[in-house]
């Protein structure tokens, strides 16, 4: 007789070791891919009172165990609202709500406040086919029982949107500015890719940022230090409270990360009379950098680029990083040699008629993300292929 695969709920990641967690979330391949899904940047979440309750984001991790191994999880949570997840679906919510039903709660498999492309469902090596299936179809069940309009999975992979497509999810789209790392020995090696007048904007951008009358520091591991997080809330502050009218993150998450994440950040800081004025926060993955929180006390002209984009590609070149994602929306990127990506999201809604319109819509976006893509793509600061060397 074969064993069944046991699917349960956690609202919380003390109920599961870290261990199991990390082998289903690294693989067991040493540094993680991202940083995002792992037990200690979950945790860290769920210990600062970032999500939780009154956040609109309730943990509930869905666990696959087959024979009393845990050999697939999701970080999913009951959400009451669309915030945080950078993947919208206010719309959708308006024309339900509007035809009578009621879209909230909702499950998201996600990670909270981070637009970043990863693994959604977690498997063990070997497991990868039975454990998706068994928590794509643990997360449709969960929702069905308890009469929620939908699921959704937010910035997985295109493994996991083919896998999703074959168990009946919807596929949606949208696009990101990456920067790719083409071997670049040096960030000069990286302008000479790039259109004359691009790479003389570029130059120029980054003298008038260095010249805001201090120096710029890249601090990651124990050269961090807990004031300099202290600098950090500040500038995390200021920008949460313009961008999202209330920040998402609490001041203690801060404080976890530093005594479980530290190796994982790179902070950069700009630094007037020993004082930080603004700062750049990224987390640090197997081959990619990945830019999350910007902000500042001083307004200097362009260090916003400098400490975001350029510091970040400064540093995947100087680590052999493959890539620098720096998070989400902004097309002034392209013309700092960041270059639209598409990502991707699987949804699932229990209302068939809902289902088929949200269907119609998703084909009519994705060939509009697509275009987009290719026409943005077109317009980005390198230089044509065949083009001759230009000189500054």
């Amino acid at each position: 007789m074969t064993e069944q695969i046991e699917i349960s709920l956690i609202d919380s990641l003390d109920a599961i070791d870290a261990g199991d967690w990390d082998a289903c979330a690294t693989r067991g391949e040493g540094a993680p891919e991202d940083p995002f899904v792992t037990h200690r940047f979950l945790l860290a979440l769920e210990r600062s009172g970032s999500v939780g309750a009154g956040t609109g984001w309730q943990p509930s991790y869905l666990v696959a165990r087959l024979g009393g191994e845990v050999i697939a999880v999701a970080p999913m949570y009951a959400k009451g609202h669309s915030q945080g997840e950078y993947i919208f679906d206010h719309n959708w919510a308006h024309a339900y709500e509007q035809a009578g039903g009621r879209y909230y709660p909702k499950l998201q498999i996600a990670v909270p406040f981070t637009p970043v492309t990863g693994r959604r469902l977690l498997t063990r090596p070997g497991f990868e086919e039975t454990g998706m299936a068994a928590l794509v179809q643990g997360a449709v069940e969960v929702a069905s029982q308890n009469a929620l309009s939908s699921l959704h999975l937010t910035f997985c992979t295109e493994e996991e949107v083919t896998a999703g497509e074959a168990m009946g999810l919807m596929h949606r789209t949208g696009q990101q500015f990456h920067w790719d790392n083409a071997g670049y020995g040096s960030f000069d090696d990286f302008l000479q890719a790039l259109s004359s007048r691009k790479r003389k904007n570029i130059r120029k951008e980054r003298a008038q940022a260095q010249g805001f009358g201090g120096e710029i520091v890249q601090l990651t591991g124990e050269a961090i230090r807990p004031e300099h997080w202290d600098a950090f809330w500040q500038f995390y502050q200021d920008t949460g409270s313009r961008k999202w009218g209330t920040p998402y993150l609490t001041r203690a998450f801060f404080d976890e990360i530093h005594d479980t994440m530290r190796d994982d950040v790179l902070l950069v800081l700009a630094l007037k009379d020993g004082r930080a004025i603004a700062g750049a926060l990224n987390f640090i993955g197997r081959t990619r950098l990945f830019g999350r929180y910007w902000g500042c006390t001083e307004y200097h002209p362009s260090l916003h680029f400098e400490l975001c984009y350029y510091q970040a590609i400064d540093y995947a070149i100087a680590h052999g990083l493959d890539r620098v994602e720096a998070g989400a929306q902004g097309e002034h990127k392209l013309a700092r040699g960041y270059l639209p990506n598409t990502v991707h999201s699987l949804h699932w809604i229990r209302d068939p008629g809902f289902a088929r319109a949200v269907s119609d819509y998703l084909d009519a976006e994705r060939a509009a993300v697509a275009e987009e893509v290719e026409v943005l793509t077109s317009y980005g600061p390198f230089k044509s292929t065949g083009q001759e060397q230009d000189h500054d």
